[in-house]
């Protein structure tokens, strides 16, 4: 499979609302928008990204099919990756591919991430992407409704 990553088109936004209001998804990231529903929000947010000159998001392509995104975003220093791929992707190695495709485009390091403690998969993309766990804590997980454990990952020099 060909993984690409690319610049994010109009025509992406609403392949990305239908994957962000998938609810096996939005339970596995947690840490999702209190109403992923909300279009409008969803767009502003989305504006936002788009033209923020500190963020650097990427469509990811697989075959040439829009099947997610990865961005780095924060203040320096304390810069996160971030990324999402279609739960009909999961397991085939796609998210590991475009997150070291961003991290190739984006050296600057320290980076971070922030992973639901029970979030498996998405631990292993980050560990073989060279992250390593360095801190544990709690937050409210609005996909769950509840305080759960997170982890905050580093990626350093």
């Amino acid at each position: 499979m060909d993984i690409a990553l690319r610049p994010v088109h109009d025509s992406d936004l609403p392949v990305f609302y239908r994957q962000s209001n998938d609810p096996e998804a939005l339970h596995m990231a947690a840490f999702t928008p209190e109403d992923p529903a909300d279009r409008d929000r969803f767009d502003a947010h989305w504006a936002h990204i788009r033209t923020s000159p500190e963020i650097v998001v990427r469509t990811v392509l697989a075959d040439g099919d829009v099947v997610g995104h990865a961005s780095v975003y924060g203040e320096p220093g304390e810069r996160e990756v971030t990324y999402w791929v279609d739960r009909a992707y999961w397991g085939k190695g796609i998210a590991t591919a475009a997150l070291r495709g961003l991290l190739a485009e984006v050296t600057e390091r320290p980076l971070y991430a922030r992973v639901a403690a029970d979030n498996a998969g998405s631990r292993r993309v980050l560990e073989r992407c060279g992250f390593e766990v360095s801190a544990r804590t709690t937050g409210y997980a609005p996909a769950r409704g509840a305080e759960i454990d997170e982890l905050v990952l580093t990626l350093d020099g």
